[in-house]
């Protein structure tokens, strides 16, 4: 089965504690949700291969490293992924953007697709995939699946926050996937929130409540 990296980092932690206090506002929430995603994309990304290159600098010809051929693609789930894109971006600005489209059916909190866009050449592509929260792990599921299916060998999660049921869940699902997650929480409440967390991230990143 993949690991599960929980990223104990200061930084992290001290925006998390911002994120969940319900007294921030849509703007620094906005910010925090990409600061974050920034941060932990810096982890995700360590495995990358390095090439040797020779470079002239202004002082004497050095030998030094680059990454090596591999690209990368974002694919964040629709809505709330949204918000950690411009972050991963700002370290990764070459890598591509599909977006999947899932929203959670309030009656069975099962996910219902409605959209996908991919890069065309998503298949040669390491891929992570972006949502702030991990609750049921439905959509985190039913994303990767879509994603396999276009035959893409490189595939990782991350999340901002996760609870335990969805973190189990997906990686029963799909056990050749690391997942990359800042805080594992406690419980999923009877409504399928996740406990303490921090509310409906989508609505927080787009004042939509």
């Amino acid at each position: 089965m993949a690991k599960a990296l929980i990223m104990d980092h200061p930084l992290i932690q001290h925006k998390i504690s911002l994120l969940r206090d319900k007294n921030t506002g849509s703007k620094e929430f906005r910010e925090l949700v990409s600061e974050v995603g920034m941060l932990m994309c810096y982890e995700a990304t360590r495995d990358l291969p390095l090439k040797e290159v020779e470079i002239e600098t202004p002082i004497a010809t050095a030998k030094t490293k680059v990454i090596s051929g591999r690209k990368l693609a974002f694919v964040p789930i629709l809505r709330a992924g949204l918000g950690m894109v411009e972050g991963v971006l700002s370290l990764v600005p070459a890598a591509k953007i599909g977006h999947i489209g899932l929203y959670r059916d309030e009656t069975t909190h099962m996910p219902v697709e409605y959209y996908c866009k991919l890069p065309a050449d998503i298949e040669e592509r390491d891929v992570i995939v972006l949502d702030p929260m991990l609750a049921t792990g439905g959509s985190a599921i039913d994303a990767i699946k879509m994603i396999k299916k276009r035959n893409v060998k490189s595939i990782k999660f991350m999340c901002i926050i996760a609870a335990p049921e969805g973190l189990e869940a997906l990686q029963k699902a799909h056990p050749d996937v690391p997942v990359y997650c800042a805080s594992l929480d406690q419980r999923l409440d009877d409504q399928k929130y996740i406990v303490p967390g921090l509310g409906d991230a989508g609505d927080r990143i787009f004042g939509t409540k």
